[in-house]
């Protein structure tokens, strides 16, 4: 009874319940993969922003990350500014396949956590502003903005919970399990955090319609 009083024994608890009905959800029906186009398609210029290199991940990351297709570009503005975007698309979390978030890979690989928020961005052809982590980090000198969400059948989603949870609403109703991550990531200039943070909410803004586009419904 004291384990079941303690909140996070509590959360666990949802947490593994949530694991095992997406199992069976999922794992014991017959499920529904979209057709999705190659993120190689997706637009090299969206508004002021235009991709000035295409960073292809190495095949060790590929092996952890065990999406199904990925994108990783650098962009930069008409302004100078530069930013990381990037897209992982899995179309099925059937057999273990899910996306890292990037609270657990950045402080993994020698990051220091300094800021965990969530913020709200207003973008087009959304009728409301879609809401979004944001998470600073530094290693040595350096520090960075990262911004991202989870987005599966036409949802944008902050909370990693919240992903788990539709999952399995998804996979009830739908017979659907696929979803993406999608992160953009600013190095931070001059200790300005927020300015780091206004350029990465305005390639949002920028790439926010393509990725709607690119992404299944």
């Amino acid at each position: 009874m004291n384990f079941l009083s303690n909140k996070y024994a509590r959360l666990l608890t949802l947490v593994l319940l949530v694991q095992a009905g997406t199992y069976y959800a999922v794992a014991m029906r017959t499920e529904i993969t979209p057709a999705v186009a190659p993120l190689s398609q997706f637009p090299t210029v969206s508004k002021e922003w235009r991709m000035t290199r295409d960073l292809p991940l190495e095949k060790e990351t590929l092996d952890v990350l065990k999406a199904d297709d990925t994108l990783n570009r650098e962009y930069t503005a008409a302004s100078g500014a530069s930013a990381y975007f990037f897209i992982a698309f899995f179309k099925t979390q059937r057999k273990g396949q899910a996306p890292h978030s990037p609270k657990n890979c950045l402080p993994g690989a020698g990051w220091t956590p300094l800021e965990d928020t969530k913020i709200s961005i207003p973008v087009p052809g959304w009728p409301e502003p879609i809401v979004t982590n944001k998470f600073v980090v530094q290693h040595g000198s350096d520090k960075s903005v990262t911004l991202y969400w989870y987005q599966s059948h036409n949802r944008v989603i902050a909370s990693e919970y919240s992903a788990k949870f539709w999952l399995v609403a998804d996979a009830i109703r739908y017979q659907r399990s696929d979803t993406a991550i999608v992160k953009v990531v600013v190095p931070v200039q001059g200790n300005n955090v927020d300015a780091a943070t206004a350029i990465g909410i305005n390639l949002v803004q920028s790439v926010f319609p393509d990725v709607m586009k690119q992404l299944p419904l």
